[in-house]
This record gives C-alpha cells, structure tokens and sequence, in this order.
C-alpha cells in the first residue's frame, strides 16, 4: 500500500485518537448513553415529575418513585416542576443503578437513582410530596428507608401532593395514587 492511499486512513486514526473516541454507543443512540454509572451527564429535557432526557438522548427513569400523572393525576404539573427545581435542564447529574433491582423499565429506559450537587433526586422528591415510593414487585432498593422516612415526613407535614389532593394514599406497591386531575 503507497504512502498516499495510507494518508487518509492515518488522518482518521489520529482523528479519533485527539477527541477520545471510545467506540460503543455514540451520543444520539437512544437509551446506551446512559449505561455508566458514576459518570456525569447533563439534563437536556424534563418529560415528567419522575422521567428526564440526558446528553446523549437518553431518556432515564427516576428509580423506586413515582410521580402523579401530568395530564390525569392530581399535582401532576407541581410534580414536573418538583424535577425540574432539583434537576433542572443544563445541570450536570450523576446517574446510579441499583444491583438488586431491574436495569431497565418495560419501555427500555435505564431505571436510576439521579444526584445532583449531592443530593438524591428521588429522595428529594417524595420529601416534597411531589412522589410516592415505588417497590416494583415489592423489591426494595438500597434507599428504601430513606424513601419511607421521607414519604412519612412528606404526609407530616402535608407537602406536595399530601396536602393538595384530597385523594392521595400512600401504596408503594402502586406509585404515587393521588386521585384525579383537579
């Protein structure tokens, strides 16, 4: 092979060799950006009270909770805007599997614990009455207590959805039961 038939190949090479090319899942792939636990992505979109999008396109589902509905569950909207405060779109996550519980939901979605600036997003979110605690399969996880003792606090004090939905009821085997849309 000539020196000039090698050139363009070698140009690839050191191509990606500068910008860190690993191979694998490319950002854009729908759902494999998602897989590194312990690596940081950014929010790109909010979809709902317990579902964000992050670099990549991946679409990550908030583990062991569940929000209300937004369009037919009592303090949807509140619950999307809950996400949002805690992590909100441009900030820099950390996303956490939990070995004990499924990877992924029945749509695909990586199933996560998501921190951001130290805090437990999920926790955080029940803790504001704007989500239940939610044990698929009543497999509990490695915050299953924290979730508990915030749901308890959360119904104390009457916060979120605790306070705003005369229907709500604590079922973790369910999710987050608030009644409907007001």
């Amino acid at each position: 092979m000539g020196a000039e038939r090698l050139k363009p190949l070698l140009v690839v090479l050191l191509a990606a060799v500068a910008t860190g090319c690993q191979g694998g899942a490319q950002p854009g792939d729908d759902n494999e950006t998602a897989e590194a636990d312990g690596r940081r992505f950014t929010v790109v979109r909010i979809n709902d009270g317990d579902t964000l999008t992050v670099s990549g396109a991946a679409k990550v589902r908030l583990l062991q909770v569940d929000a209300p509905e937004l369009t037919t569950d009592c303090h949807g909207v509140p619950a999307l805007e809950a996400l949002r405060k805690l992590a909100p779109v441009g900030a820099r996550v950390t996303l956490a599997a939990d070995p004990a519980l499924d990877d992924r939901d029945r749509y695909g979605r990586p199933l996560r614990y998501v921190f951001a600036g130290g805090t437990n997003v999920n926790v955080a979110l029940v803790r504001r009455g704007a989500a239940s605690p939610y044990f698929f399969r009543s497999e509990r996880g490695r915050y299953a207590g924290e979730l508990l003792d915030a749901v308890a606090d959360a119904r104390s004090r009457r916060a979120g959805y605790w306070g705003a939905c005369p229907g709500a009821e604590l079922n973790p085997g369910l999710g987050s039961v608030t009644g409907r849309r007001r």
